[in-house]
């Protein structure tokens, strides 16, 4: 069996899941080109907290993670189906590090479903959630990702939801194509490690933008898994969506094994309906 491609998918504002522009176009042609998986493993930057954790529930819920959006995206469903024997077999592939099988808490949130609306719109491929745990340095995150890479030669997709660049506090909602200087200089010093040398991607911590484009861990969090695949597999990662949205989000995405041609720039990623907060969005 080919080893099934895994992406990061620069998510942006759950608006996306409703717009067809083009990042969004973007991800319906990745799921056009890629061979269908079998299964999918998501992980997601909205699930962060306090532990390592995988969903094991058969029909997982559409969380509706977010707030002051349209009712058109509160009443959104993705059914995809869950698995819960996959979800054990990630327990097992992770072992010695412990991992909690979810049966009723977290279900799938809009950093996995507003993604999969596009990639596969018919919600019939099973998906499990993968947290990340909030209490654990960065490397953790590097080594499950190595952990995880053998999922790859069984037909299971690795997709990781986030954005590189993610300041709400700078945000400015008006100019859906605006990437600031610093923004653009970080998601560019990134590119360059996850195509040179993605084992080394927490040198960038020492880079002179990282406060202002990662102020909190949990969107940076999950390109670390890809960084981890990669290292293990001894793969470069590919840029195949490069591009930025009102000032300081990222809508960069980066493919392992997927051969897609690069899109660069696209143009009118969603924004913020009016009058919703940033802060309280929970984009």
């Amino acid at each position: 069996m080919p080893r099934t491609a895994a992406l990061f998918i620069g998510h942006g504002s759950p608006m996306n899941t409703l717009e067809l522009n083009g990042y969004t176009g973007a991800w319906r042609a990745f799921g056009a080109t890629l061979p269908r998986p079998w299964a999918i493993l998501a992980i997601s930057a909205h699930w962060y907290f306090g532990a390592t954790a995988v969903t094991a529930m058969a029909r997982p819920r559409t969380i509706h993670d977010f707030y002051g959006f349209p009712q058109e995206l509160f009443a959104f469903d993705y059914p995809a189906p869950g698995d819960p024997d996959l979800a054990g077999e990630i327990v097992e592939t992770i072992k010695p590090e412990w991992v909690g099988l979810d049966q009723d808490q977290w279900d799938l949130d809009h950093g996995t479903w507003s993604v999969l609306a596009h990639l596969y719109p018919a919600a019939n491929i099973p998906v499990v959630q993968l947290s990340l745990n909030a209490t654990r340095a960065f490397d953790y995150h590097i080594d499950l990702g190595r952990r995880l890479a053998s999922l790859r030669d069984k037909g299971i997709m690795i997709l990781a939801s986030g954005n590189i660049v993610h300041n709400l506090r700078s945000l400015r909602w008006n100019e859906p194509d605006l990437g600031f200087d610093w923004a653009r200089r970080f998601d560019d010093a990134v590119s360059e490690q996850l195509v040179r040398e993605p084992a080394d991607i927490l040198r960038l911590t020492a880079h002179p933008d990282f406060a202002a484009a990662v102020p909190t861990p949990d969107h940076f969090l999950p390109i670390l898994y890809l960084a981890g695949l990669a290292s293990e597999q001894k793969s470069a990662l590919e840029p195949v969506v490069r591009g930025h949205s009102m000032g300081s989000i990222s809508m960069a995405c980066y493919g392992l094994d997927a051969k897609i041609e690069l899109r660069k720039d696209p143009t009118c990623a969603a924004r913020l309906p009016a009058g919703v907060s940033p802060e309280q969005s929970n984009m």
